[in-house]
């Protein structure tokens, strides 16, 4: 994909914490930073871990909740194939941007994540797509302004560049105030494990009912990982690829197979 001229762009923003949530206020602050043309189409309710989901065995509504702004019952990514596909057909967006995620969306959380799978979806529909999301800490209030102050300069830089079309960018901001950002790095995915567990409870009838829970697994950080990043002040810019095959096991499995091919 070619550098976008911000100038002339369509923006779509969408998120996964719901049309209500403050973080999607963010980002459309971010995007009126990049260009006038700015569209909005999130779902109802929060979405949060629905992944790259699409509604396919109920219908989704669409309500208008202002000019420009839409909510929609169903999942980030029914969000972005409605607007491409349906809302503005006619005069599609040049850019995808998702986000600003209450919380990180670094290492094996992208796999989870509605924000990173509205992003993949617009890649998919051959779109400059980006993820934003923002580092917090339980019990404090979010630093929506970090995203706001360095979001637009960030996703400038980005957008100037040439892509392949497989490909997004996922931005993370650390757990600073603004002024604080050390900087910017490019980084890779890093990996620190999913601490998954079940908490079962009982409802007044005596059924039961269970929660999944989430922690993330402490190791050792690779100083090149978004999360090495994030954790040291520095915006985290991650490139994510669609094609998920494994190069180096493929040719295995190549070279495992081959002879049996031949016969």
């Amino acid at each position: 994909m070619n550098a976008v001229n911000l100038a002339k762009a369509r923006i779509l923003v969408t998120n996964d914490d719901g049309i209500h949530a403050p973080g999607l206020q963010a980002l459309i602050e971010i995007a009126e930073q990049l260009s006038s043309d700015v569209w909005v189409v999130a779902p109802e309710v929060n979405q949060s871990g629905a992944g790259h989901s699409l509604s396919l065995s109920r219908p989704i509504r669409s309500r208008e909740v202002s000019e420009g702004k839409f909510a929609i019952e169903g999942t980030p990514t029914d969000c972005v194939l409605f607007a491409v596909k349906h809302l503005l057909k006619d005069r599609k967006p040049d850019i995808v941007l998702s986000g600003v995620n209450r919380g990180t969306n670094i290492a094996d959380d992208v796999t989870y994540s509605g924000t990173i799978a509205a992003a993949m979806e617009g890649c998919l529909l051959g779109l400059p797509s980006i993820a934003f999301s923002q580092a917090y800490t339980h019990d404090h209030p979010v630093k929506w302004g970090t995203a706001t102050a360095h979001g637009a300069a960030v996703a400038r830089r980005v957008l100037a560049m040439d892509w392949p079309r497989n490909v997004l960018v996922n931005i993370n901001f650390p757990d600073v105030v603004a002024g604080s950002v050390k900087g910017v790095r490019a980084t890779h995915q890093g990996n620190r494990g999913f601490g998954g567990y079940i908490i079962e409870r009982h409802d007044p009838r005596g059924g039961s009912y269970y929660w999944i829970g989430y922690t993330p697994q402490e190791r050792e950080i690779d100083e090149a990982s978004d999360i090495a990043a994030v954790r040291a002040g520095y915006i985290s810019v991650t490139p994510l690829q669609l094609d998920l095959t494994h190069e180096a096991m493929r040719r295995k499995l190549v070279a495992e197979f081959a002879a049996e091919n031949e016969d």
